[in-house]
């Protein structure tokens, strides 16, 4: 039980942190480009509970991060929030302003996780104390998640972020055709998920730009 309290303190900080400005990310570039909706909502905010999906972004990796804890395992945490609710016909070019719109979560991921490899650097260096254990184990945690989300959501699969980059991206009878797949995405995922594959696919590019990361840190 105290391994999987420890587990949740860990890492609650840094998943909520992700999946929030994520989001919110999501709605700032669409309103920078024209459509409102997400802010009319009160979804550009840095209040988590806005975008906190109680199954996605509580139960599901609740649970793995608590199946770990307990059998010393780490499984592949996966989880998701309330997407931000995007008009794209209210943007001032759609096709040209989706790209920018689906890459602005990934690239909130990308700088929190520069941010907490920053923090894990300071922990490493810093004077052996009470926090510094704490801090690096939040600041791994952080780095992990923040890949994980990066990473997957730039899978091209609508209607994940990469899918939309995808869409935005391919000459149009293709990004239509590409389009039609968004209410199967979910599921494929799910299949991807339960059948391994994903991890399988997944997993080297974590393992790649997390090497990286240790490279230009020096950790």
């Amino acid at each position: 039980m105290e391994d999987l309290i420890s587990t949740v303190a860990i890492w609650a900080l840094p998943v909520l942190l992700a999946i929030t400005l994520h989001e919110a990310a999501h709605g700032y570039v669409a309103r920078h480009f024209g459509d409102p909706t997400a802010d009319m909502l009160g979804r550009i905010t840095l209040n988590p509970l806005k975008h906190i999906d109680p199954v996605g972004t509580v139960l599901v990796p609740g649970m793995i991060l608590a199946i770990g804890a307990l059998t010393g395992g780490t499984g592949f945490l996966f989880g998701w929030a309330k997407p931000v609710p995007v008009d794209f016909s209210r943007l001032r070019n759609p096709k040209k302003d989706m790209f920018w719109v689906a890459a602005a979560g990934p690239a909130a991921n990308l700088l929190m996780t520069f941010m907490w490899a920053a923090l894990l650097k300071l922990a490493i260096v810093m004077p052996d104390n009470g926090y510094r254990l704490a801090l690096a184990s939040m600041a791994d945690a952080g780095i992990t998640i923040n890949l994980i989300l990066m990473v997957l959501n730039l899978l091209p699969i609508p209607p994940l972020d990469g899918g939309r980059i995808a869409v935005s991206l391919l000459p149009m009878p293709q990004a239509a055709a590409w389009a039609r797949i968004e209410p199967y995405g979910f599921p494929i995922l799910i299949i991807l998920l339960m059948t391994g594959v994903l991890g399988q696919v997944l997993g080297p590019l974590i393992g790649f730009l997390s090497y990286f990361l240790s490279l230009v840190f020096g950790f």
